[in-house]
């Protein structure tokens, strides 16, 4: 009887909470069709230049798996920057050269063993060069950039909410609201306080990475610095607005994965060039997305601020907007 008396206070708690009982059966759907549509597209072909590269070369390495586009030296070298190809083959004094963009080892891998096949068969011997990373450069390597990212932007997002809707909870946040201090300065000074824990973390977390697990690191460790602290108050500002939502801190924890989950399938983790135009702009509304592709840039092609800082600029946008929808969710508590 006691167990019974149990299982119906439960079941009326469930009853209560709707919210709880549709995330239990809404995440894990979203979640599921995110990992079908990451996961069940077909691979998308590397691309490869040629440059001045005989024509009956081109059709022999031109396979399922690479697409060859013939272009000049000065187009194949600006693809490169931007990393819109995987490599370059060219045809120097009879024999082959290729540059490989570098960045990807998986794509390095594809390039070098087919036009090993294909070339070998002409008794072609080959010179390798690398645009960017090197040929020690491995899979952690390549996804450590993402890694760091969304490690910064995950913690922070739950340390964030939790601690503010605990000020909430416990009334310290309704006893500010009583005085005359504005809105705006009350989440300015969370921002503030917690911000700087977070540039501590993001400072311990990246400086780990690269110096301890040697991640490859190829450009300058204060754009890394730069990169992930405006990640980590871009993932304060969203965890704060969300918290403003919940109503415990286990209400807290069920936006992870509305919120966290989708943003890892479009940081760089799992491929995206091969997903319909319209999941790769969903990916491009997310703030991980910007965040992990500027981390990469900078460590694996070690790009200047130039390259990235429509990331940085994108960023900096998404905490702004955060942070106004966090001032304009306190009017609810008071009308100030």
């Amino acid at each position: 009887m006691n167990t019974a008396a149990v299982v119906k206070r439960i079941l009326k708690q469930f009853h209560r909470d709707k919210r709880s009982v549709a995330l239990m059966v809404a995440a894990p759907l979203l979640v599921l069709t995110l990992m079908w549509l990451v996961l069940d597209t077909e691979t998308s072909a590397v691309k490869l230049a040629a440059v001045d590269v005989p024509a009956q070369v081109v059709e022999s390495i031109e396979t399922e798996g690479i697409t060859v586009t013939v272009m000049d030296e000065a187009e194949a070298e600006e693809k490169l920057n931007e990393a819109e190809i995987g490599g370059v083959l060219q045809w120097e004094d009879g024999a082959p050269f290729v540059i490989l963009e570098g960045s990807d080892p998986n794509t390095s891998g594809t390039i070098r063993s087919t036009l090993q096949k294909q070339l070998s068969e002409q008794n072609a011997s080959m010179e390798w060069e690398y645009w960017n990373g090197s040929s020690e450069l491995g899979l952690f390597d390549y996804v450590g950039p993402a890694l760091i990212g969304f490690f910064v932007f995950f913690f922070v997002f739950i340390v964030g909410g939790v601690s503010f809707l605990r000020e909430r909870t416990q009334g310290t946040l309704e006893r500010l609201l009583a005085s005359p201090v504005r809105r705006s300065e009350i989440v300015f000074g969370y921002l503030g306080g917690f911000g700087l824990f977070t540039v501590v973390q993001s400072i311990i977390i990246a400086a780990y990475s690269i110096y301890v697990l040697d991640v490859f690191m190829a450009g300058n460790f204060l754009y890394v610095l730069l990169v992930t602290i405006l990640m980590a108050l871009t993932a304060l500002s969203l965890g704060t607005l969300v918290s403003t939502f919940a109503g415990n801190e286990f209400q807290m924890i069920q936006f992870i994965p509305l919120v966290i989950v989708p943003q890892v399938f479009f940081s760089g983790l799992f491929p995206t060039e091969g997903l319909a135009e319209w999941v790769q702009v969903v990916g491009n509304l997310m703030p991980l997305t910007y965040g992990a592709e500027a981390l990469r840039d900078i460590m694996l092609r070690g790009s200047s601020f130039e390259s990235f800082q429509v990331e940085v600029y994108i960023l900096l946008g998404f905490t702004t907007l955060f942070t106004v929808l966090n001032i304009a969710a306190l009017k609810k508590h008071r009308p100030l």
